[in-house]
């Protein structure tokens, strides 16, 4: 019955974790959340992600939960830690004896402040959608490792890295869904400016009864005299208040050569 709750406390964290294409995102407090989960369905202590990139943090969120702890270790890996050696090695790092690391001198720095946060134990599993890798998630435990095989599905390494999929899963959606929206909204600029241009062009045509390609080297050269954007210039037109008289001043002379 226990694992049977903590399965469905896991789907239903898989799913909030996939639920990135929202507005008001915020990824850090995104990355908190999946750090949550990841307390309340280990009873971890606390819980970090670190994103990497190049080889260095570049961000870091900890579970609400011990919030200070989970920063100050992720901290302290400045020098070397689970969540480096799992970014490294792409590879989950298994649960690990804070004193035994201690004892070995490895990660010195960080064992020493886990040592005094009274972290008995700690593993970390990448975050990474195939081969792109994004970071790692930490987890810090009150209690020895856990004696259940590495290998089974239940086990507390492949929770943590079943929400780490999906975190990074929810990111990199987020991230592409971000990108697309900003050059869709690029491309509907270009074309209501083009518009402005079109309709611009054909008012002056029309009032000056010219071709249009004559209103549109107006338009252009008046832009390139005054250092406009010819979108501010056609707008200027069409709202009525652009100087006409220095407007076809620019076509009576075309001073600046051919289009």
């Amino acid at each position: 019955m226990r694992y049977a709750t903590r399965e469905i406390r896991l789907a239903s964290a898989l799913v909030e974790a996939a639920d990135t294409l929202v507005e008001g995102f915020e990824a850090g407090r995104y990355l908190q959340r999946v750090s949550d989960h990841c307390v309340e369905l280990l009873d971890a202590r606390a819980a970090g992600v670190m994103l990497i990139d190049g080889g260095r943090s570049v961000s870091l969120a900890a579970s609400s939960r011990h919030e200070q702890v989970a920063l100050d270790l992720l901290e302290a890996q400045h020098g070397g830690g689970p969540c480096l050696d799992s970014y490294g090695s792409g590879k989950a790092v298994p649960p690990v004896s804070i004193r035994v690391a201690h004892a070995a001198a490895r990660w010195p720095d960080f064992t020493e402040r886990a040592l005094g946060h009274d972290i008995v134990t700690t593993f970390a599993v990448p975050l990474r959608r195939r081969e792109n890798l994004l970071g790692a998630l930490n987890v810090f435990v009150p209690t020895p490792p856990d004696r259940t095989p590495a290998d089974d599905a239940t086990s507390g390494l492949h929770v943590a890295q079943a929400l780490a999929d999906a975190a990074a899963l929810g990111l990199q959606n987020r991230h592409t869904y971000a990108r697309y929206r900003t050059l869709s909204g690029q491309l509907q600029e270009a074309l209501s400016s083009r518009v402005r241009i079109e309709q611009a062009k054909g008012m002056l045509a029309e009032r000056w009864s010219v071709p249009a390609d004559h209103a549109f080297t107006a338009l252009r050269q008046y832009a390139r005299r005054h250092r406009l954007p010819l979108d501010q210039v056609a707008s200027a037109v069409i709202e009525g208040v652009a100087e006409d008289a220095e407007l076809r001043r620019q076509v009576d002379g075309r001073a600046d050569g051919p289009v």
